[in-house]
């Protein structure tokens, strides 16, 4: 039995390495054809992404597609770099058409008013035009813009001009910091000239006996943030001065975005400007200029179906009050006036409106910015103030007297305005009001009667097609 054990092991040990070895070996085959395997898969993964990309030249078209788009993509540049060299890249048209019908009680009329070449009253201002606006911007950020507005603009109020703004706006290091310079539309108030943006027809008393028209100098132009910031020096309400005159006005307007939905903002003018109460000459085709003093704060509200809006204004003029003292020697002007506006959108499209404006001017006989020289005038309107607009002493009192103190209280003013808009489609709009202008004297000549009246009434409609 002691000899047999031994040979069984020394059997069983001899039998089992051959298999071991056998076995080491086929493992070793195994992993190699795995990592052949892995890496013929790695090749394909790589070689998938280039074999899924087209042929240049492909992307599923026929060549005879193919040469068609190539000669589309050709006239397509040619056709781009021809636009660009004759200067229409970055240029743009637009406009605005408004034709309007008025009534006015005491002037005893009512008609069609359309690029009418009467002067600026409360019931012709700038109704009734038709403007094109041109506009360019160059590669370099310089904004040009021309806008033309026959009879019916700045430039016709300011002299026989049809241009309503001729304007630049150059940047200086950045799109925010712009040198300007030209003719620039007045930008006080809370209301703008074009009817497309003025919800009413007429505009109010402040816009319309406060405010300048345009300048023409040149200034700058800064937007930080919330902030935008303007200012020029220049002429006021002329495109040149005169002999003998050399003060040029600072205007400026300051503009506050707070949020979303409300801002404010403020605008004032200082300097000499025009006082036709002072003639130059014996045939008074000059006149002298006299220190003045404009300031207005506006601001606004817009949510939902709700607009708010209002603005105050202070100004005043050495020398440019309608009624002369004692002593036969102009004195000065000053008002203070104020405006509000509240519209609500019943529909998206339909947006009733109510705007009340109230200016204080008795001082002096009255007298507002741009309403002088009546003492020495003639016509229509009577010798001692404007009563067509309501501004001036009570024409009854016989005011050639100049020691009549009565004569010294010129008439407060005030209108009340009703008004409907509605757009009509996207370029559209329809509109309609009533209008209610009272004073605290009777300085509205009634054309029919020959009497004078505290009131006047006007009812207006008018269609404003903007593109």
């Amino acid at each position: 039995m002691k000899r047999f054990a031994p040979t069984t092991c020394a059997l069983a040990l001899a039998a089992a390495f051959p298999a071991a070895a056998q076995s080491n070996e086929d493992l070793l085959k195994e992993l190699r054809a795995l990592r052949d395997r892995v890496q013929q898969l790695e090749q394909k993964l790589q070689a998938a992404p280039a074999a899924a990309a087209p042929a240049p030249g492909q992307w599923g078209m026929t060549p005879e597609q193919a040469r068609e788009l190539n000669r589309i993509s050709v006239k397509a540049e040619s056709m781009q770099d021809s636009f660009a060299g004759q200067g229409y890249k970055g240029l743009k048209i637009g406009g605005y058409i408004e034709p309007v019908f008025i009534w006015n009680k005491n002037q005893d009329r009512a008609g069609f008013q359309f690029l009418n070449e009467d002067g600026y009253y409360y019931d012709t201002s700038y109704m009734g035009a038709a403007v094109l606006d041109l506009s360019k911007e160059t590669e370099s950020g310089t904004l040009w813009r021309l806008v033309l507005s026959p009879n019916r603009g700045v430039g016709a109020f300011t002299g026989a001009s049809i241009v309503q703004e001729a304007s630049v706006s150059v940047p200086l290091g950045d799109l925010q910091t712009r040198l300007i310079a030209g003719q620039i539309p007045d930008w006080s108030g809370y209301e703008y000239q074009q009817p497309a943006l003025n919800p009413f027809i007429t505009h109010n008393l402040l816009y319309d006996f406060t405010l300048p028209l345009a300048y023409t100098g040149a200034g700058m132009s800064i937007t930080r943030g919330k902030w935008w910031m303007r200012a020029v020096v220049g002429n006021l309400n002329t495109t040149k001065r005169e002999a003998g005159e050399k003060s040029p006005v600072l205007a400026y307007r300051v503009d506050y975005s707070k949020g979303e939905f409300d801002g404010w903002g403020f605008a004032g003018v200082h300097g000499k400007t025009p006082n036709y109460n002072l003639c130059r000459d014996a045939s008074c085709s000059t006149f002298t200029g006299t220190n003045t003093n404009l300031f207005e704060v506006d601001g606004y509200y817009f949510r939902g179906d709700w607009t708010l809006q209002g603005q105050l204004a202070f100004g005043n003029q050495k020398q440019a009050a309608i009624q002369p003292g004692a002593n036969g020697e102009f004195r000065d002007s000053s008002w203070t006036g104020v405006s509000g506006l509240v519209g609500y959108s019943i529909t998206p499209r339909l947006q009733v409106l109510l705007r009340a404006d109230y200016i204080k001017n008795n001082k002096n006989g009255g007298g507002l910015f741009g309403y002088t020289g009546y003492w020495d005038a003639f016509g229509v309107d009577g010798p001692y103030g404007d009563y067509r607009n309501g501004i001036g002493p009570d024409p009854t009192l016989g005011c050639e007297d100049v020691t009549i103190e009565a004569c010294s209280n010129g008439a407060n003013r005030s209108a009340l305005s009703l008004g409907l808009k509605y757009r009509l489609d996207e370029n559209t709009t329809l509109k309609a009001e009533w209008r209610r202008d009272g004073a605290s004297l009777p300085v509205f000549y009634d054309v029919k009667g020959g009497g004078w009246r505290k009131t006047n009434q006007l009812l207006g409609a008018s269609m404003v097609v903007a593109w």
